[in-house]
């Protein structure tokens, strides 16, 4: 039976901000779902390293917070991640790395070995590894990790990087993308998830998605309204239980334009 005090994951409009996240930070959504992850946050929460990357991170983060608030720091690196080091022969008109003049709204966070910065500028979001041999104002060069999928690397961050480059003038002016189909699945999965999470039954779960009138008209046993519901909280257990890892992969989630 639901408990009549979970109905966090009944309003839609509350799950909007899914529709805007990449790969890393929907992999985090359904990570913080999961309950052995809350058990082992509540347990060793003071001792963040602790059993971190059974779970994929280099340090335990707060499930309490989401993919907005949270950055949790992954390992290895998502694919989205840019990696940035000194220029070891900078030309005469070689950018300056200089923190704060990035745009958008950072955090900062040392793991023991080097910096991660990310910073998020309308829907789009820039993840960056700042060696410890980088100061502010020396010559820079950008990192790609090698390899077979190097160019579903290098199209993963490489619109994310242009608004480094761009005038700040224009950084208001950047259009968000168009929410996708697959946008669109990962938010009514992750509401269906919550659903299940609270104790509601499947036909719960399909009247808060579809509303009252649909359910009283097209749920049977065989009905593909019920298949749909299904198909939904199944998908979204096995992304809890471990398939976020693959969200962290490039070309493992589009947004559609």
């Amino acid at each position: 039976m639901e408990d009549s005090s979970a109905v966090h994951w009944h309003p839609t409009a509350a799950y909007l901000y899914v529709l805007h996240l990449d790969g890393p930070a929907l992999a985090w959504e359904y990570l913080r779902r999961n309950p052995e992850y809350r058990f082992a946050w509540q347990h060793h929460r003071h001792r963040p390293q602790h059993d971190a990357q059974r779970w994929g991170l280099r340090l335990l983060e707060d499930p309490a917070r989401d993919a907005r608030e949270a950055h949790p720091d992954w390992f290895p690196d998502p694919a989205s991640v840019v990696q940035v080091y000194p220029d070891a022969g900078p030309t005469d008109d070689a950018l300056l790395f200089q923190l704060w003049h990035i745009p958008g709204r950072k955090q900062l966070m040392h793991d023991g070995k080097r910096l991660m910065l990310t910073t998020q500028l309308v829907d789009r979001k820039l993840r960056m590894a700042i060696s410890p041999a980088l100061e502010d104002g020396m010559a820079y060069a950008y990192a790609v990790r090698a390899g077979r999928q190097l160019r579903e690397r290098w199209r993963a961050i490489e619109a994310d990087l242009a608004m480094l480059d761009a005038d700040s003038a224009h950084h208001s002016a950047i259009a968000t993308d168009r929410p996708g189909r697959t946008a669109m699945l990962h938010m009514r999965t992750l509401q269906a998830l919550d659903g299940t999470l609270a104790g509601a039954s499947q036909r719960g779960v399909a009247e808060v998605l579809f509303g009252i009138t649909a359910v009283a008209e097209r749920w049977h046993d065989d009905s593909d309204l019920r298949a749909q519901v299904r198909r939904l909280i199944r998908r979204g257990q096995t992304f809890m239980g471990g398939g976020y890892r693959h969200l962290l992969q490039p070309g493992s989630t589009s947004q559609g334009r």
